[in-house]
């Protein structure tokens, strides 16, 4: 019988304290908290509750019902800043082709304006001056248009000397809220209506 055990021989000392002494006799420093059952120990992390849940939608939904709004707002500015830049690559188009089509004036469709380089040398019906994206009258929410105004024949040949360039929204309210014109003249003008009525110039 080791010493420990003959001090807590016939004494009233508690359990864990006689077995913690006995095993630090032998240099095993336990302590009874690690010897209780691991069991006995409450278990947190039981995740999240249906109230935590109910209020985490809850927050979710609201940030999504503010920022849908905004952003539907940013995208609306972005398609019409670029109908305004493309309004601006057709205008030059319409110069350029003039200048090389002098016979035939302005352009008065898109896909002359346009023509994809693989397929020959430009030409007045396909003058290679804007990208194919452009020339097909659909980019980034927005419907392009050449209307030609005046116009002289010789030798049977129409040549426009005069042009309208219309760009308005695909959905008006969604993918654009005003429609956009300019003129040969290079006047830039809009319809708040997201038409072609276009009376008021940009600022």
């Amino acid at each position: 019988m080791y010493v420990a055990d003959r001090v807590f021989a016939g004494n009233a000392a508690p359990t864990l304290a006689r077995d913690y002494i006995w095993r630090s006799t032998r240099g095993t420093m336990t302590s009874p908290i690690q010897t209780q059952n691991v069991s006995s120990i409450p278990n947190h992390d039981e995740g999240f509750t249906l109230i935590e849940l109910l209020i985490v939608m809850s927050v979710m939904l609201v940030l999504m019902t503010l920022g849908i709004p905004q952003l539907l707002k940013l995208r609306k500015s972005a398609n019409e800043n670029s109908a305004i830049q493309s309004l601006a690559t057709i205008y030059n188009a319409e110069i350029s082709y003039n200048s090389s089509y002098s016979a035939n004036g302005f352009a008065c469709t898109l896909p002359a304006l346009g023509g994809d380089p693989k397929a020959g040398a430009p030409s007045a019906q396909s003058a290679q001056l804007i990208e194919n994206a452009l020339s097909t009258g659909q980019k980034a929410g927005y419907t392009y248009a050449i209307t030609c105004g005046s116009k002289i024949t010789v030798n049977n040949q129409d040549s426009y000397s005069s042009f309208e360039l219309t760009a308005v929204p695909q959905s008006v309210g969604k993918t654009g809220d005003r429609g956009f014109c300019e003129d040969e003249n290079k006047t830039v003008r809009y319809d708040p209506a997201g038409g072609t009525n276009c009376t008021q110039a940009i600022q």
